[in-house]
């Protein structure tokens, strides 16, 4: 009796410290899990890379900006992502071709039905 209610007392405290933490994270596919690790290591620099982050550059949105954009999708979003770099003057980045699937796919995870852009 001693062993069941010690073990109950521990999956008590796991779920509890799992729902103090805030929601799960969606779990990412492979495409997702490849875009995010190429937006912390070649985006991070200017743009808020993961939801509630803030971007380092201001002039930069936040990815959880772009991703809640009314009416953006994943093809609209690989549309945009072709040629979102297009000013030379200020940038000299382009997103791969290889790598726009895989950044489109992590940035819908992004979207929130209750997004609300900070103010």
């Amino acid at each position: 009796m001693l062993k069941l209610l010690a073990a109950s007392a521990l999956l008590l405290s796991t779920a509890c410290a799992v729902n103090a933490a805030g929601p799960a994270q969606p779990q990412l596919s492979r495409s997702a899990q490849r875009g995010l690790a190429f937006a912390e290591q070649r985006c991070a620099a200017c743009h808020g890379v993961t939801a509630n982050a803030a971007s380092p550059n201001p002039e930069s949105p936040a990815f959880e900006d772009i991703a809640n954009t009314p009416g953006l999708t994943r093809e609209t979003l690989r549309t945009f992502l072709h040629d979102s770099h297009n000013f030379p003057e200020a940038m000299n980045f382009a997103v791969p071709p290889r790598r726009i699937r895989d950044l489109a796919d992590y940035m819908v995870t992004l979207q929130r039905p209750d997004y609300r852009p900070a103010i």
